[in-house]
């Protein structure tokens, strides 16, 4: 059971609210696109207890170890950084830029303290973390993946003054993590795994291939993943190649709110699953996102063949068709959201394809 507390610095720090929730998370490779993996390393095991500690604009009377300040309405509005909603348009400054947790997860293969700290300096939002999910996961190692969930140092500055582009950048793999779960467990959607032309030489590491696998949404070959979306790489760092399904039931996500579980590299925010069905109209009703991405309808000569493995294999058997789902080629849009009421371009982790953002629009 987590038990999130909310505390409040609008002129003075107070203590507020105490919630709970649980969850669970994986890495890797799997044939669903609901989040449901097929495989038996699907399976969760053991659970996670622990507190997250959120600064929002909730204000309380309540004390809980604070000391308490001047309350005087003269006091600089600008110590006011974690409002829950953005300050300035343009800015991602005041929200989650307080989200700390740091507890023991007695999952079976985790037995570990995670541990990710967010906050906000300057015009930088910082995250340190150890890689380490905060919610239960699937059995690591397993016959589809034979890594260990280890913790990994992560240290990353993203900016609070995010500006979109017309240049798309691609990241993911040796390129960079398209960005970080709140929990500071890494966005990886691409895989290492690859075929080459013929489909006789296949590997799922060492990407020689011409034919890179995906870890979603085929059945040929299983990366293990467990029913989170995620595995772990051979140095022991546990990512999403998904929706991290066990992280956003410990947000409270569901089908009547949109919920931020992250942030892109180039700083936007990145939301699970729901959406605006009119983007600029927060009135309008929630719906599931889609991606605008569909099946190739010419397949390449040199590809390997349909009847071994079939369309969706590849990430190449994918192509983006503007218009047919909700969002752009990065699996965002601009339209407002809670946190973001005048506005802002967003990502979303979707249950269609590309599943993660693998590139992002923002200034990088």
């Amino acid at each position: 059971m987590n038990t999130v507390h909310k505390r409040s610095l609008l002129a003075v720090w107070v203590s507020v609210l105490v919630l709970s929730a649980c969850g669970g998370s994986g890495s890797g490779d799997d044939n669903s696109t609901q989040a449901q993996s097929s495989s038996p390393s699907g399976e969760v095991s053991g659970s996670s207890s622990g507190s997250v500690t959120v600064s929002d604009s909730t204000t309380d009377n309540t004390s809980d170890n604070d000391t308490g300040s001047d309350n005087s309405a003269s006091e600089d509005p600008e110590l006011n950084t974690d409002t829950g909603i953005a300050l300035t348009a343009g800015s991602t400054d005041g929200v989650l830029c307080d989200y700390f947790y740091n507890e023991f997860n007695d999952s079976a293969s985790v037995q570990m303290t995670s541990n990710a700290d967010w906050s906000c300096t300057g015009t930088t939002r910082q995250l340190t973390a150890n890689g380490i999910p905060d919610h239960q996961t699937g059995t690591f190692p397993n016959p589809g993946n034979p890594n260990t969930i280890s913790e990994t140092a992560v240290s990353i500055s993203y900016t609070l003054t995010p500006e979109q582009t017309d240049t798309v950048s691609t990241l993911g793999g040796p390129r960079g993590a398209t960005g970080y779960v709140l929990n500071g467990v890494k966005i990886d959607a691409n895989t290492a795994g690859s075929c080459d032309d013929s489909g006789n030489s296949c590997s799922l590491v060492g990407n020689t291939g011409n034919w890179h696998i995906e870890a979603l949404g085929q059945t040929s070959f299983d990366f293990g993943t467990d029913d989170n979306n995620a595995h772990v790489q051979p140095n022991g760092s546990y990512h999403y190649h998904g929706m991290p399904e066990g992280f956003i039931a410990m947000r409270g996500g569901s089908e009547s709110s949109m919920t931020l579980i992250g942030w892109a590299a180039d700083g936007f925010p990145i939301y699970a699953r729901y959406g605006y069905s009119d983007a600029q109209d927060a009135g309008s009703a929630l719906k599931v996102m889609t991606g605008s991405y569909q099946l190739v309808q010419n397949v390449s000569s040199s590809r390997p063949a349909t009847s071994v493995y079939a369309l969706g294999t590849f990430a190449q058997d994918w192509e983006y068709v503007a218009g047919s789902g909700d969002l752009d080629e990065c699996n965002g849009r601009y339209g407002v959201t809670p946190e973001f009421p005048q506005g802002i371009y967003h990502y979303y982790a979707t249950d269609t394809y590309p599943y993660f953002q693998r590139c992002v629009k923002g200034q990088l």
